[in-house]
């Protein structure tokens, strides 16, 4: 629980908060953690942006099949290291995108597993520039700030 005031973190049955001397009201303990509201906005947004970018791998990966495969009926005079490449990049997009989507559902779900595979997706993603970098660092702030692993781990599972 959280003090309605200043945000300090405040035990069951407080009447005060330790922080900022503040009352306490019964409306505190009914609150979700600023944590818990972080991981369900973050669960939302892995999975919307992984959508997105499941859609670009997608793309991609007709392009090299379509365009640039061996079976091609256009003749583009194009390199031959063009098809396994850009097979090779819509393969990680589409990887990574799937990951995401894991790991925003887990996220939604409060597993610890999810926080882990969300944590290593924002790195992965912080040269994503605009959208991945926005999220990476949404994630990387959120997830390890100081004591967010502890607090992380006692979130209730939703119903």
């Amino acid at each position: 629980m959280f003090c309605q005031n200043c945000g300090a973190q405040v035990q069951p049955g407080q009447s005060y908060c330790g922080s900022c001397a503040k009352p306490l009201t019964g409306y505190v303990t009914a609150q979700r953690s600023k944590l818990e509201r972080h991981v369900h906005l973050l669960g939302i947004f892995w999975v919307a942006y992984s959508a997105f970018s499941l859609l670009g791998g997608a793309a991609v990966m007709i392009v090299a099949n379509t365009i640039f495969g061996r079976l091609s009926r256009f003749d583009t005079g194009a390199p031959e290291f063009l098809h396994p490449l850009l097979t090779s990049v819509a393969s990680f997009l589409l990887i990574r995108a799937i990951m995401g989507i894991i790991a925003g559902f887990g996220l939604l779900q409060h597993h610890e597993w999810a926080r882990i595979l969300a944590i290593i997706l924002a790195f992965l993603d912080l040269l994503q520039v605009p959208f991945g970098t926005a999220l990476g660092i949404y994630t990387i702030w959120a997830l390890l700030a100081k004591g967010a692993d502890e607090e992380y781990r006692s979130l209730p599972q939703p119903a």
